[in-house]
């Protein structure tokens, strides 16, 4: 990796790990959950309607914010302090980056080797992977003697789950 890339990598997880709000697959990774069942339990808190969109509750308690013209944007973004609390209230804890390393690593490692069951290819899965996994699972990859590298310029598909 050139000096660039380096300092890049390192500003882009500085960034994450401070930035305040997220969108609801980001927010749900770090707990290692679904987008669909974080989404849920905020829908249970009253914070997200059926349709996705956060609710009146929710902008009030600051919980989620609506990006766009006046608020009228259709990406959502959840409040990490906030969130983190509900979630952790729930009895969910986030994972470290270690686990999610090792899952990352196990799950390609699986999928390198081949199932009858399993149709997905490990390219196809590692575009859900966040690009700054990237370097360590595939050294993680190369240690256990895996012939499979995710790529450096796989496309992390974004996938609204949530419009306002």
């Amino acid at each position: 990796m050139c000096c660039e890339e380096y300092v890049s990598t390192l500003v882009h997880r500085v960034m994450a790990a401070l930035n305040p709000w997220l969108s609801l697959t980001d927010l749900s990774r770090i707990y290692g959950i679904s987008a669909i069942h974080c989404g849920r339990i905020l829908e249970q808190q009253g914070w997200r309607d059926k349709r996705g969109r956060p609710t009146q509750e929710a902008l009030e308690a600051e919980a989620a914010s609506c990006a766009g013209i006046h608020g009228q944007g259709r990406t959502v973004f959840w409040s990490r302090a906030i969130c983190a609390e509900l979630l952790e209230s729930k009895g969910y804890a986030p994972m470290s980056r270690n686990v999610q390393i090792e899952q990352w690593t196990q799950l390609l490692e699986a999928m390198q080797q081949g199932s009858p069951s399993i149709t997905a290819t490990p390219d196809q899965m590692a575009e859900e992977m966040p690009k700054d996994l990237v370097d360590e699972v595939n050294h993680q990859l190369q240690v256990r003697g895996c012939s499979y590298r995710v790529s450096r310029h796989h496309r992390q598909t974004s996938r609204s789950a949530s419009a306002c």
